[in-house]
């Protein structure tokens, strides 16, 4: 067996999305920041990335990380986050599946009931708890970046469907928030094809019209994710549709995502502080958030929140490339 490159990976998933975590054959990536690294990552990696996470090795859902050391002094390790759609800035399932593979794998100092690890993320530092019982990890919560909203009950014309309101919030990654009701569609699985549509059209129609830009990290001026709040949701409970550039949906209940919704809900008065708050996917998991504090990103009010979840091992990788193979950036479908 020969082969150009091999990369080894720890392959798991967090509450049904995949996330998988590099542990080597990369190398560091050139940055004096993570958030440096990503960009680099950007520009010059990106056929990495799409080895990875693209066909045949990755598939449309595909995500992952990639292990660094920090930059930071005061972090464990360092992350860069890779998906099917690229680098993000931040990944709260990918952190929950990093946490847990660090543990059960042995890459940090174990200690029970709970290890701690500090992680140096492109959108900044994150904070990992893990629940530990004989060994195993049985939940991580992880302290994300300070999450805000970019705005509240806009309007914006897309094209296809109409005038509709809509709000933008920041969670690690900028999201659109829409009732589902907006676009006349059920929270239906059997629907999934109808609201990918909607949200890859509402995606377009914001990133032309109105496109957010994170006042601190460089590169981050886009939205990638449409939040479909399905009927009945309220600052107790969520449920969502997660529409993902170029067109997929999350089946975790989206890190991310869910700290975007409890920034939106506290800037309504509707989610105060140390209150819990259940977020669910599409396909019926869940993750436990709670904001623990309040802050400010640029001057403009911000929360601090937390993501309680799980993640489980599902395999371990040696991924090859072949001289002779047609595609050494994978292929898209």
């Amino acid at each position: 067996m020969r082969a150009r490159r091999v990369i080894q990976a720890v392959d798991s998933h967090t509450e049904g999305m995949p996330t998988r975590v590099v542990t080597g054959g990369v190398g560091v990536i050139p940055g004096a920041t993570m958030n440096d690294r990503r960009l680099y990552a950007m520009e010059h990696l990106d056929g990495l990335r799409g080895f990875l996470m693209n066909e045949p090795r990755g598939h449309a859902s595909m995500s992952g990380a990639l292990l660094q050391p920090p930059v930071r002094d005061d972090a464990d390790w360092g992350v860069v986050f890779i998906e099917a759609s690229g680098f993000l800035p931040m990944c709260g399932h990918g952190t929950i599946g990093v946490a847990t593979v660090l543990v059960e794998t042995g890459m940090v100092e174990v200690t029970e009931p709970i290890t701690e690890i500090r992680l140096d993320v492109p959108a900044g530092l994150v904070v990992a708890r893990v629940a530990v019982e004989d060994g195993r990890a049985v939940s991580v919560t992880i302290e994300n970046v300070p999450s805000f909203v970019d705005r509240l009950d806009a309007r914006i014309t897309v094209e296809g469907i109409g005038e509709i309101t809509y709000s933008v919030a920041f969670g690690g990654n900028f999201y659109a928030l829409v009732d589902l009701d907006e676009v006349g569609l059920p929270f239906d699985r059997a629907r999934q094809a109808d609201i990918l549509a909607a949200g890859l059209s509402i995606m377009n129609a914001i990133n032309e019209q109105a496109p957010p830009q994170h006042p601190l990290i460089a590169g981050t001026n886009h939205v990638h994710h449409v939040e479909f709040i399905a009927p009945g949701s309220d600052a107790v409970r969520s449920r969502h549709a997660m529409a993902i550039y170029p067109g997929w949906f999350d089946r975790s209940p989206c890190g991310t995502g869910t700290s975007a919704r409890m920034a939106e809900l506290h800037a309504r008065g509707e989610l105060a502080l140390d209150t819990p708050f259940v977020n669910e996917s599409f396909i019926g998991t869940e993750f436990t958030g709670r904001l623990i504090a309040e802050t400010t990103v640029g001057g403009a009010p911000a929360v601090i929140p937390t993501i309680t979840g799980r993640a489980w091992i599902t395999g371990l990788g040696q991924y090859l490339l072949s001289d002779t193979d047609p595609f050494p950036e994978g292929f898209v479908f």
